[in-house]
């Protein structure tokens, strides 16, 4: 989440009006994350969390806003979007699609506070969004092995004396651990980004709210999962109790393949390539934010790769507690 687009209070007034909800409180940015602008409203109906879609248009805003509902009416504790008074998701603001959600309350997980019952929940919950969006006619990513290669050229092309240089060895590690996994992998409907600041907790320790569906895509779910426990399990190394809660809890709800398990290694590495590669495009190199926003390092997710290059593919299914 970020601040991308600067929204004045007679940019929602109207946005309020068609959606029936009475006058407007106050407005405030959220900071974080890379692609779209929010902010948190409150109003007469209530608080409120305001989307502007950076990237998609007003087809794409509308093609997610109607997922969301249904992984949400499929039982995914997820905000459905709110309709306006002509029944529609999708408005303009800006001149930029925008949608608005019910405030979800709660907290997130700082990563020393994550316990095992927590990588636990969040794996039954990320097997939920997978079983839910089976059905879902799910569209291509922009994170795929072309798009990340496409990525990398325009590093290069930039001029950037500090991240040019590092382009020739992470094309080379990309097209490795591309070449490395498996595409027939069971695939649907993956979250993408199902990171700690993508979840929220009650008071219960449990959970409120999975956010962020940005990045859903079709993808294989073994990705997705790798993805969650490199978010979630990992300090200054990979921790196998996290690790191994988060796989069990997710097998809980839907087992993995003897090929997903298999494929688990490249699908590990592929996701540490896509956050390194990402982050240096969408924080380290941008410049064009109008408001605070949260800034990732790069470096983190290059160290994931490595971690996992130097223990093998044996020493993952050993951290997860998968057996041979």
């Amino acid at each position: 989440m970020a601040v991308l687009t600067s929204v004045a209070e007679a940019d929602v007034r109207p946005l309020l009006t068609a959606h029936g909800l009475g006058a407007l409180g106050a407005i405030e940015g959220i900071a974080g994350g890379s692609v779209n602008s929010n902010f948190a409203i409150e109003c007469a109906g209530g608080r409120l969390f305001l989307r502007l879609y950076e990237e998609r248009d007003l087809a794409g805003a509308r093609r997610e806003t109607a997922m969301l509902e249904r992984l949400a009416l499929a039982g995914v504790p997820t905000p459905s979007p709110l309709r306006r008074l002509d029944g529609a998701f999708v408005s303009v603001v800006c001149g930029k699609p925008a949608a608005l959600f019910p405030w979800r309350g709660g907290t997130m997980r700082c990563q020393a506070g994550v316990t095992a019952e927590d990588a636990r929940r969040v794996g039954e919950a990320l097997a939920r969004v997978h079983l839910a969006g089976a059905k879902e006619s799910s569209e291509l990513g922009r994170f795929r092995f072309a798009d990340l290669l496409a990525r990398l050229d325009a590093i290069a092309a930039s001029g950037d004396v500090r991240f040019g240089p590092l382009v020739p060895g992470l094309r080379a590690s990309l097209e490795r651990v591309h070449a490395a996994r498996d595409l027939d992998l069971p695939r649907g409907l993956v979250h993408g980004d199902l990171f700690r600041d993508n979840v929220l907790w009650n008071d219960r320790n449990e959970i409120e709210a999975l956010l962020d569906f940005e990045s859903a895509c079709e993808g294989t779910y073994a990705y997705d999962l790798m993805v969650t426990v490199l978010s979630w399990c990992v300090a200054d190394v990979l921790q196998p109790v996290l690790a191994g809660s988060l796989r069990a809890g997710y097998e809980s709800v839907r087992a993995l393949s003897p090929a997903e398990k298999r494929g688990l290694y490249a699908e590990g590495r592929f996701a540490a390539l896509r956050f390194t590669i990402t982050r240096i495009t969408d924080y380290a190199m941008r410049t064009d934010t109008q408001g605070a926003r949260v800034v990732k390092d790069w470096r983190r997710f290059f160290n994931r790769f490595e971690m996992l290059e130097a223990m093998g593919t044996g020493g993952l299914r050993d951290l997860m507690g998968i057996g041979a």
